[in-house]
């Protein structure tokens, strides 16, 4: 059968640095990007903690100026980003690292993007809206769930609607991303989980995705592979540096996927209850995953095999719905087994907002990849089935 002409991307940082104490790499990576003067994108609680000084210190030793904006919440908002863009600007920095998760990552890509493009961030919501490369640009992971390290993704809350924009755009890739699993090791196990099963969310939904392309599976199955045999370890014990650094290898595969195969209805629905509730991202997501799963199973039976056997289930004899089933179950046990809770309504949700929440998340550009497509009555019922008896059983 020929195929129809089309091109696929692959994006990612140029440079990418892994292994126990590579954040020591900082000072001259930063320097080696030619920027002078350095705004430090991070949250209050890694400033409280001294580890954003310890950065800045380190950029110092190289010769670089450094200024701490510590503005970046969770769920960051489109006013964290103009908050960050005047500091940026009124010390005429000339260049970014973001120190910390997703929040972290994410509020730093949005400020990159207005003072290289102008504007307000709401400007850019959707598909390459940038006109103008950003600043240099260097990303220093402290967990492992979002790889928004390195990945060309945004995810920035308006104010007024309490809509998450999702801004996709090659120009904000990182160009230099760092994942040293000393700076992961002690996390909480609440933590450790919700970000391992938001990498896990990342996989499965780029290896089902209508665009995964064979470097993408292949990302994504070593990711799921990697998660389901050490992410438990990690809850168990965070100071456990083999699972840390195997789940930073897997949360970077994991974002090489959804970073170029995009991703589907998981993320699409969640990028609604964190903007309406301010859930946290990781949790949102694992309570969706095994009721998407369940929606997308017909559409790829094969793929969700795949996911089963990845995650260590015996499928023979099964037929490909069947054995895509069990793989759906794992995801199930391993929530389960890491504490994530059962139902959305257990996190926030309320019915009463089911019918907005499946209209907005319609409108969300990761949606486009998803293998089935949904109408607005599946999307509620994806919501209630998230929020119900069928939920709570699944987690059981």
């Amino acid at each position: 059968m020929a195929l129809a002409k089309q091109t696929f991307g692959f994006f990612v940082p140029s440079v990418s640095l892994f292994g126990l104490g590579s954040a020591d790499e900082a000072g001259p990576q930063a320097k080696a990007l030619g920027a002078t003067h350095l705004l430090i994108v991070t949250d209050k609680v890694l400033a409280k903690l001294g580890l954003a000084d310890k950065i800045k210190a380190q950029l110092e030793e190289a010769g670089l100026k450094a200024t701490i904006f510590d503005g970046a919440e969770p769920n960051p908002t489109d006013k964290n980003v103009h908050d960050g863009v005047k500091v940026y600007q009124d010390v005429k920095a000339d260049g970014i690292v973001s120190l910390g998760g997703g929040s972290s990552h994410d509020a730093a890509k949005g400020i990159a993007a207005v003072v290289s493009n102008g504007g307000n961030i709401r400007d850019y919501e959707g598909l390459n809206k940038l006109t103008k490369p950003i600043p240099p640009f260097l990303a220093i992971n402290t967990t492992a769930g979002t790889a928004s390290e390195l990945t060309r993704f945004a995810i920035i809350t308006n104010t007024d609607t309490h809509v998450k924009l999702a801004i996709v755009d090659w120009r904000l890739t990182p160009t230099i991303a760092i994942n040293d699993p000393l700076l992961h090791a002690g996390q909480p196990p609440a933590l450790t989980a919700a970000t391992g099963l938001d990498a896990l969310t990342h996989a499965v939904e780029a290896y089902v995705s209508t665009i995964a392309t064979p470097i993408t599976d292949a990302a994504a199955i070593k990711a799921i592979e990697l998660i389901g045999e050490y992410l438990r370890a990690a809850v168990a014990n965070g100071d456990d540096l083999e699972a840390r650094d195997k789940l930073a290898y897997a949360e970077y595969l994991a974002g090489v996927a959804f970073n170029n195969a995009s991703l589907g209805y998981v993320h699409a629905i969640a990028h609604q209850l964190g903007g309406f509730y301010n859930t946290a991202h990781g949790v949102t997501n694992a309570i969706l995953l095994p009721v998407v799963s369940t929606f997308n199973l017909i559409a790829k039976p094969r793929r969700f095999a795949d996911i089963a056997i990845a995650l260590g289930e015996d499928i023979s004899g099964l037929s490909p719905v069947d054995a895509g089933a069990k793989g759906i179950e794992a995801i199930r046990k391993l929530s389960k087994d890491v504490g994530i809770p059962a139902t959305i309504g257990e996190i926030g949700a309320k019915e009463k907002d089911f019918e907005v929440l499946a209209t907005n998340a319609l409108k969300d550009v990761c949606g486009l990849t998803n293998p089935r497509k949904a109408t607005l009555k599946d999307i509620i019922g994806i919501l209630k089935a998230a929020n119900g008896p069928a939920a709570k059983a699944a987690t059981a």
